[in-house]
């Protein structure tokens, strides 16, 4: 960059309060060490106006003792020079000396809603400090108004009211008008925000993402990587001279609309009731497996673990097309009724399909083998091989699907049921508790189970980009009040 632009910019930064200490040290040093650089910081800084009137305030203040002397228009310039000094030598000693005290004393953002993080309670304001916090979330809102959410494991820390440092963790940021230009920097570049809503995800072992939910933001990687202008709907992967497009998951990121019913459910003691439901179905004769990924032994697979529903829970987090989790259980016998519910949130509708649950041998031609998955039409679809729709005549008829899209409510925690009865050929839909669909068959063969896996399965078309916070296989059928009580214990929100 050239020298002079890059201190323009410095002193924008600074008279627009987003200077960070580094800077302002920076700008204290070029002031004390350069003539020219003291008379340009006082032109951008528009004091001209500014020292005729202090000049003018001097003189009546200190009136001469003598007989006045006339002000030639070389003297005028004297004057200027001198007070010009004098006022520059001021904001020299300001900048070296007391800049500092201020800033450690500023308060850069305030808490607005803390969920699970109880070290920082709602009012609490933040400096210019390294945060960390293991679990919960974090609403914070800028004397700018840049309102931001910080999902846990996350580490941080604000740079100044317009510059946020996110070394791991996840955000989403809300930015008017008065706030443009808000920057988030990680390991591998940052986000400047040219009026938006995005996101940022610093995972631990990779490099950060942007999305861009709405709006404009520019992505730059760090070590010289070219400048991207990113538009709604659009991510992008900061790495180091480079980076790379991504897929846009919208709904792996928090965001301030949904932090108040997270925190009233918190509140209410919805974990517990959570618990207690597991509890319940742990003790259930008919239980075949349940995953909460909350003990030591997480099952096989390849995937990360990130917060769950609860603030410092954990799910599992699908992101990659191979990420999966392997389960086997229920193998060697027939299962003629089924539940299988899962708390999920999906980053991604339409195609391809997300894969909920497959079980491996389908390919197998065995009847009963299984695929739960969310179809590119958004519905839940409850597929068995060998079963046959209730008019196999008909060109349009298709698998057991629910009627009601699934994803209503994109960007938050989902509840999913399906429930099969071979002997009463029917499937039933729940979606988030309530009874969506039923669909008759005219084959229906017992399910079957055995090594099956959650997630990415061996087609292109079948991936899944999302969380799962908790899924249950169940060897009977639930019924409609049975569905209901699990989605109440288990809702995060209030």
């Amino acid at each position: 960059m050239n020298p002079n632009y890059e201190f323009q910019d410095l002193v924008q930064r600074y008279a627009e309060g987003r200077a960070s200490t580094a800077e302002v040290e920076q700008l204290g040093d070029r002031l004390r060490q350069s003539a020219d650089a003291r008379r340009q910081f006082v032109s951008l800084m528009n004091l001209d106006t500014a020292l005729e009137s202090i000049a003018a305030e001097w003189i009546v203040d200190h009136p001469p003792a003598g007989p006045k002397l006339p002000i030639t228009p070389r003297r005028r310039v004297l004057i200027r020079k001198r007070y010009l000094i004098a006022i520059v030598a001021c904001l020299v000693l300001l900048v070296s000396h007391g800049w500092n005290e201020r800033v450690k004393h500023r308060s850069y953002a305030k808490v607005e809603n803390g969920t699970g993080v109880p070290e920082l309670t709602d009012g609490t304001e933040l400096k210019d400090q390294w945060i960390e916090i293991a679990g919960g979330t974090l609403e914070l809102l800028t004397p700018t108004a840049a309102r931001v959410v910080i999902e846990a494991p996350a580490t941080f820390k604000f740079e100044s009211a317009q510059r946020l440092r996110l070394k791991r963790g996840r955000l989403a940021a809300d930015i008017p008008p008065s706030a443009r230009k808000f920057t988030v920097v990680t390991p591998s570049g940052e986000a400047v925000d040219l009026g938006t809503k995005f996101g940022v995800d610093v995972p631990m072992r990779s490099e950060a993402e942007i999305h861009v939910f709405q709006g404009e933001v520019i992505a730059q990687s760090s070590d010289g990587g070219k400048r991207q202008n990113l538009h709604t709907g659009e991510a992008f992967r900061l790495k180091s001279g480079g980076g790379a497009a991504r897929e846009l998951r919208s709904a792996a990121f928090i965001r301030p609309e949904e932090i108040n019913s997270l925190h009233a459910a918190l509140t209410a003691g919805q974990p517990f009731r959570s618990s207690e439901a597991i509890r319940e179905l742990r003790e259930d004769p008919a239980l075949v497996a349940l995953l909460d990924f909350e003990s030591a032994d997480l099952p096989d697979g390849t995937y990360d673990c990130v917060q769950g529903r609860w603030p410092g829970s954990r799910a599992a987090e699908f992101v990659k097309t191979g990420d999966h989790v392997r389960l086997d259980a229920g193998d060697g016998r027939e299962w003629p009724q089924l539940t299988l519910a899962a708390w999920v949130r999906l980053d991604q509708d339409g195609s391809p399909y997300q894969s909920l649950f497959h079980t491996d041998r389908w390919n197998h031609k065995t009847p009963g083998h299984i695929h739960w998955m969310v179809t590119d039409q958004r519905k839940m679809r409850l597929e068995m091989h060998g079963n046959v729709p209730p008019d196999e005549s008909d060109r349009l008829s298709t698998p057991p699907d629910s009627r009601s899209p699934v994803l209503r409510n994109q960007g938050r925690w989902i509840h999913l049921a399906a429930v099969y009865d071979a002997d009463a050929r029917s499937v039933r839909f729940y979606l988030n508790g309530r009874f969506d669909n039923e669909v008759r068959l005219q084959t229906a063969h017992p399910a079957r189970l055995g090594p099956a896996q959650i997630g990415n399965w061996n087609q292109a078309d079948r991936k899944l980009s999302g969380r799962i916070d908790e899924i249950v296989v169940l060897g009977r059928a639930m019924d409609d009040i049975e569905v209901r009580n699990l989605y109440d214990a288990g809702n995060p929100y209030r």
